[in-house]
């Protein structure tokens, strides 16, 4: 019996991918998991101030485990700032500062998953991404770095060399992918400012906008990674960015329970 060479009618069979006018494709994305809470854990502003900070906001998580599928990301803080500058006065590329930055986020997930170990804190690999249907089913809280595993194949910057996708990029492509309106980020300042409040007094709270006008007014201090804001443009189903203060007893839990309370900045 002999076989015959089968072609499958494709739009991209004969694109080289690289056109400035991409052959179209309609299609509707799959919502993967968009009933789970992705959230982050900011390091300098959480995990660095200690037992004190963090722990309220563990207790808070906690409780809230039975009600809510948590996946939990942790930001890099301090001492991913000082591998930065050490690593670009040594004049590395940005590539190597994305690998070696990427390595204090993660030993932060490794302690949050031991101090949520009695509530189910699993810590996970990004190869373990896949896994979270079962973790959830488990009654787990699962635990990663927030950091894309961009690592040497990191994009390079325009201004310097200190890597563009950071934690804040890792926790809204992480919603992303599991098809989540939001993203919570845990801070330490009550939401979005027209500058920086701890160096500015008289810095206005922003409590809602849209990513396109925050491009647009190209504020010189913003609380989340700029290339988050330009990714939420163009977002399929992550269309919301929630900050919170996570200092502020029961700030979290009436983020979880979908209160507006902080600042959102949507998709317009």
């Amino acid at each position: 019996m002999s076989l015959e060479r089968r072609t499958i009618d494709s739009p991209l069979a004969n694109s080289p991918l690289t056109q400035t006018e991409a052959p179209s494709l309609s299609y509707d994305p799959v919502a993967l998991m968009p009933d789970v809470k992705v959230l982050k854990v900011g390091g300098q502003s959480i995990m660095d101030r200690g037992r004190t900070a963090l722990f309220p906001i563990l207790d808070e998580l906690a409780a809230a485990k039975d009600r809510h599928k948590l996946l939990l990301c942790c930001g890099g803080g301090t001492r991913a700032r000082h591998i930065y500058a050490v690593a670009s006065d040594l004049e590395l590329p940005t590539g190597l500062l994305a690998a070696l930055g990427g390595y204090v986020p993660r030993q932060n997930a490794r302690m949050l998953q031991m101090l949520l170990a009695r509530h189910g804190g699993i810590f996970i690999l990004h190869d373990d991404f896949e896994k979270l249907p079962l973790y959830f089913r488990l009654g787990c809280i699962p635990i990663m770095t927030g950091m894309p595993p961009f690592g040497y194949w990191e994009k390079p910057t325009e201004n310097g060399r200190i890597p563009q996708h950071r934690t804040d990029a890792g926790v809204f492509l992480s919603a992303e992918v599991l098809g989540v309106k939001r993203a919570i980020f845990i801070k330490d300042e009550d939401g979005l400012f027209t500058d920086d409040p701890k160096k500015n007094p008289n810095a206005a709270r922003i409590p809602s906008i849209g990513a396109r006008e925050l491009i647009k007014r190209d504020l010189a201090d913003l609380v989340l990674e700029r290339v988050v804001i330009e990714y939420l443009t163009r977002a399929r189903f992550c269309h919301e960015l929630q900050i919170i203060n996570g200092l502020e007893p029961g700030m979290v839990t009436r983020a979880l329970e979908g209160e507006n309370v902080g600042t959102i900045i949507y998709k317009d």
